[in-house]
């Protein structure tokens, strides 16, 4: 895709590489509990006003060039938290995308989602449904919410239906488990991003994000901006980005004769 001189401009204006943008950035949305706290709230005001993070989140992917953002919105492990707090996310998610939903399609903004979606909510799973279908044929950007997500639960799936697709495990490739992941179609995440101050990938995309460079930010995801977004780009530029270890290495040569 070529780059236009106006995204060269922006690009420069943040000390960015116009044409080493990260095609995929994958976000652990982490902190909103604690940001709460520090204000004498409950964990659920610190949800709310994460919802202006992932408009600055969406703004500076849309703004830097990236085209697939995915958010680790809701996992299989937070059905274990107190019910009032399930519940009150699972209305926030609803009212947000009423809401959002016709700002992201004035902006180009697919939304898509990956995860166990039938376990959700009636009313989350016919909003959900409702706006994935008004955007589908948008492409600024793909917004994927990870919801009722986790990477085991997501192979274990894969699994499942590579055991009844008959295939002969002396045949089975990593491309068969791509094709069969939640993800399947999507690139792999080059950059992964994670607020709060935490140093684990809890259990998000660990097939996905097997190369990708890991940014840990101590900022609370509430206050999560655009400047925090272009500053992890930024880090991720600046790697001397490899694949695979001396085995790996070794292996190639030794193939090579």
């Amino acid at each position: 895709m070529s780059i236009s001189p106006e995204h060269r401009e922006f690009c420069a204006s943040k000390n960015l590489d116009a044409d080493g943008i990260p095609q995929h950035v994958a976000i652990i949305m982490d902190g909103n509990g604690r940001w709460a706290a520090e204000r004498g709230q409950q964990r659920v005001f610190g949800h709310m006003n994460g919802v202006n993070a992932v408009r600055s989140a969406v703004e500076a992917a849309l703004r830097s060039g990236v085209r697939y953002l995915t958010l680790y919105a809701f996992s299989t492990e937070n059905w274990s938290r107190p019910k009032e707090e399930v519940e009150a996310l699972m209305d926030l998610l609803v009212s947000t995308l009423v809401k959002e939903v016709s700002d992201l399609e004035g902006k180009g903004v697919r939304l898509r989602a990956m995860g166990d979606l039938t376990a959700l909510p009636e009313a989350c799973q016919a909003e959900i449904n409702k706006s994935i279908e008004s955007t589908k044929n948008l492409d600024s950007l793909d917004l994927i919410l990870a919801l009722n997500y986790s990477s085991k639960w997501e192979l274990v799936e894969a699994t499942k239906q590579l055991m009844k697709s008959g295939l002969d495990p002396d045949d089975l490739e990593a491309s068969h488990i791509d094709a069969h992941l939640a993800s399947a179609g999507i690139p792999d995440p080059e950059l992964m991003i994670r607020t709060s101050g935490e140093h684990r990938i809890s259990n998000f995309m660990l097939w996905q994000l097997a190369y990708a460079e890991f940014h840990f930010t101590p900022v609370l995801w509430p206050d999560f901006g655009q400047e925090d977004f272009y500053d992890a780009v930024r880090d991720y530029q600046n790697r001397d980005r490899r694949f695979g270890g001396l085995l790996d290495t070794n292996h190639t040569m030794s193939k090579q004769g």
